[in-house]
């Protein structure tokens, strides 16, 4: 009979590969890069990470925005003022992240050439 896990049981099971995987997700990248340089409101956010190409959806950036936090990555600091202030920024935990991220991507970057070189190579051999 199979058990299913719940979120909280897959939680417990490998608790280190679910914050890499926040860590590292798609926009989880994008967001904890763009706010190493400043805080952001939500949508200057959204508009920052959209820039690297294909546009984030609001839903996706809240969802991400939360799973950060609630690692304790990003903070959320709601002003109580009239319309409504939200910004995110990193905590020290996650400026850590973000320098280790952004090493990857600073990475990804300088050896693009090599890696676009080995799917050529790759691709040929296959065909």
């Amino acid at each position: 009979m199979a058990v299913s896990a719940t979120g909280a049981d897959v939680e417990a099971m490998c608790p280190y590969r679910l914050v890499l995987e926040h860590i590292t997700s798609r926009w989880g990248v994008l967001i904890l890069i763009a706010l190493m340089d400043r805080p952001y409101r939500f949508s200057e956010l959204r508009r920052a990470v959209s820039g690297y190409g294909r546009a984030v959806s609001e839903k996706m950036l809240t969802q991400t925005l939360q799973t950060l936090e609630r690692d304790g990555l990003v903070h959320r600091d709601a002003k109580p003022v009239i319309p409504p202030r939200v910004d995110y920024s990193l905590t020290d935990l996650g400026r850590e992240a973000a320098e280790q991220v952004r090493g990857l991507a600073v990475w990804t970057e300088k050896r693009m050439g090599d890696v676009e070189k080995a799917r050529e190579e790759y691709d040929e051999a296959r065909s």
